[in-house]
């Protein structure tokens, strides 16, 4: 009974938490038509979700690697084009709540590309601290190649308020 009891739990759980079953990434998850290389000649960037409203499609970059996050840094800091990174994790409950507006706020400012950053990456510890990522979700927005803000933890009103600042007249 116990057993079965445990079973149940585990299933409501990986459920509740939509994480990719074992051996199966996001990308496994996503219809083909959703994915969209990023970068010139083979770049750096894995993969990248449109996602398509009446207000036309937006960017967010799933980094998958550790020379993944360089390129997006590097692109972040030499480019003028606005952008944020956004430190997650498949675990975090928080995260999972403002996705869905970070997802809403991309359709809204498609001239924006968001880079999400799965902090539990191999290989990505060091830049993370240098960052000062301490927690998830963590939120840095950029603007002509300089970090403009910062928000930690889900604050929905404060990511509507500095998108509107800082994207809106982009």
């Amino acid at each position: 009974m116990r057993r079965g009891l445990v079973q149940a739990v585990r299933q409501q759980v990986a459920r509740v938490a939509a994480v990719p079953p074992p051996g199966r990434s996001i990308t496994t998850l996503l219809p083909s038509s959703e994915v969209v290389p990023r970068g010139s000649g083979g770049g750096f960037l894995s993969l990248c979700r449109r996602f398509a409203s009446s207000s036309g499609p937006s960017n967010i970059c799933l980094i998958k690697s550790k020379e993944d996050f360089d390129g997006a840094l590097t692109r972040v800091r030499d480019e003028s084009s606005p952008a944020v990174l956004y430190f997650t994790a498949a675990w975090c409950g928080p995260c999972r709540l403002i996705s869905p507006v970070i997802e809403e706020l991309n359709q809204k400012y498609p001239h924006v590309t968001t880079y999400k950053v799965d902090i539990d990456q191999e290989g990505i510890q060091g830049k993370l601290m240098e960052l000062g990522i301490n927690s998830v979700p963590t939120l840095h927005f950029f603007q002509d190649g300089k970090k403009v803000e910062e928000i930690v933890g889900a604050d929905v009103h404060g990511l509507r308020s500095v998108m509107e600042e800082h994207y809106s007249s982009t």
